[in-house]
């Protein structure tokens, strides 16, 4: 692979524009920074030439061009990420899937679903809906992140808990592989065990493997009916204590979302609302929803929850009365992560473990930034044991920030693989995380994915520096 990357060429730089066209290439400075970062803390990495391509047949080019003259190809989607993903850490061709917007088809008689990457999640979620039907897996970010990047990185959400997480429904995908020919990983059925399973391979491959451009996905009946409720708690350990035992109590939500204290108060201050009610002792929240078509089944499920949850010393049940009530209540849960990234410089840590270990989770975050002297606010989907973690800066010298803090990190992610989890439950290893991947995985078992990398991407050129 060509380790500087910058494609000083001016005429490899024409070729490349010359397949997109050269309203869909480009090389200046500010759309280079524009494209150059995600969500993930400050970090800026510009490729060398950003193109936006509109069919398979320019991917096909791109990447044949890229494969001959060993140019780091990194796929860039809406940009959302947590992990750095598609930041173009070897510089190289950023490539955006912008364009591959479409919907092809709504398949109703069989429940599927043919979408191209760059459609925006809930746009798809919206589109399905009209016809009966049902995307679940449900990013905060589902406004404005691509169904391209939810594959990439197997993201989940707070409807994980009952229905899955995307690689559930994904059936077949479109990939140009990094030399350029293009293939369909599986088949558009529900059942296939025809050799081995490459659908679900590039399933959270993170764009190391090769290009997504087209996705088939099933859906299912989308539920006419959903209840919500909000319970505080007076300790936060106590929130997560009570995850378990509703599920022991046979219920089984659509949504359980924890957030601490500290996470409701940065939302509301950053939404300048304030939707529920927030007394002095309360140091915990849970979000809780359950669906389905028989709303009398439903509402026997709160009042299990109900009862469940005065065990563990919860305050008064907030019920949402309407729509609105609802809305507002997903909104101050969805908008958390960009609340605490406007409150300081910041790492997010994605860990997860068996839900029944969460309150233990929760304990060692805590024990860990006490040690290392960082403040941490806590929310997730507490229903899958997933707790995202994020880590304040604040007042922390640039030293302690760049070393102690990830010496805390470490020692929080080998907390979690001995609680039975593991470093990341749905925003991907991209750039961030690889560096901690040795806790999870022995080199033998590195040494496998590395190969698997080799079969795909002899020459390195697909997402370089990411996973391994």
């Amino acid at each position: 692979m060509n380790n500087d990357a910058v494609i000083p060429d001016i005429s490899l730089l024409n070729q490349l524009g010359e397949v997109v066209g050269s309203d869909y290439a480009f090389v200046d400075q500010s759309s280079l920074e524009e494209y150059g970062h995600d969500y993930t803390e400050d970090l800026s990495f510009p490729p060398a030439i950003l193109l936006k391509p509109g069919s398979v047949e320019e991917v096909s080019a791109i990447l044949r061009i890229a494969s001959l003259h060993e140019i780091p190809v990194t796929p860039i989607g809406a940009r959302t990420g947590l992990s750095g993903g598609a930041l173009s850490v070897r510089k190289g061709i950023g490539l955006s899937m912008e364009r591959f917007n479409k919907i092809i088809e709504i398949d109703e008689k069989n429940s599927q679903v043919t979408v191209e990457p760059g459609v925006i999640t809930q746009v798809l979620q919206e589109a399905v809906k009209a016809k009966g039907l049902m995307y679940p897996p449900d990013p905060a970010s589902r406004g404005s992140c691509f169904i391209g990047g939810n594959v990439s990185e197997n993201s989940g959400g707070p409807k994980a808990v009952k229905y899955g997480v995307t690689k559930d429904y994904v059936l077949n995908l479109e990939v140009v592989l990094p030399n350029g020919e293009v293939i369909w990983t599986g088949a558009n059925t529900l059942k296939n065990s025809t050799g081995y399973n490459l659908t679900q391979l590039m399933v959270g491959s993170e764009g190391t493997l090769g290009v997504i451009t087209k996705i088939v996905m099933r859906l299912i009946p989308h539920p006419q009916q959903d209840l919500l409720m909000l319970v505080p708690f007076r300790s936060a350990e106590k929130a997560c204590e009570a995850v378990s035992a509703i599920f022991h109590a046979g219920v089984t939500p659509s949504g359980m979302e924890f957030m601490e204290r500290h996470a409701i108060l940065y939302t509301m201050k950053f939404m300048d609302e304030e939707p529920v009610p927030l007394a002095e002792d309360d140091q915990a929240h849970l979000l809780i929803e359950v669906d389905g078509n028989d709303l009398e089944a439903l509402m026997a499920d709160c009042e299990t929850i109900a009862s469940v949850v005065t065990e563990y010393d919860c305050g008064e049940i907030l019920f949402a009365q309407d729509q609105a009530q609802k809305d507002q209540l997903w909104k101050l849960r969805r908008r958390v992560g960009e609340a605490v990234k406007a409150q300081s410089i910041y790492k997010e840590e994605d860990t997860v473990v068996p839900r029944f270990e969460l309150p233990r989770l929760l304990t060692a975050v805590k024990e860990v930034g006490h040690k290392y002297g960082f403040e941490s606010v806590c929310y997730g989907h507490a229903g899958d044991g997933n707790l995202h973690v994020n880590i304040l800066r604040g007042e922390m010298t640039e030293e302690s920030w760049n070393k102690t803090v990830k010496v805390g990190i470490r020692e929080l992610f080998e907390r979690v693989k001995a609680l039975g989890g593991t470093i990341s439950g749905e925003h991907g290893i991209g750039l961030v995380q690889r560096e901690y991947m040795d806790i999870m995985f022995s080199e033998g078992h590195l040494q496998l994915m590395r190969a698997i990398k080799q079969a795909f991407d002899p020459k390195g050129i697909m997402n370089p520096g990411k996973i391994i």
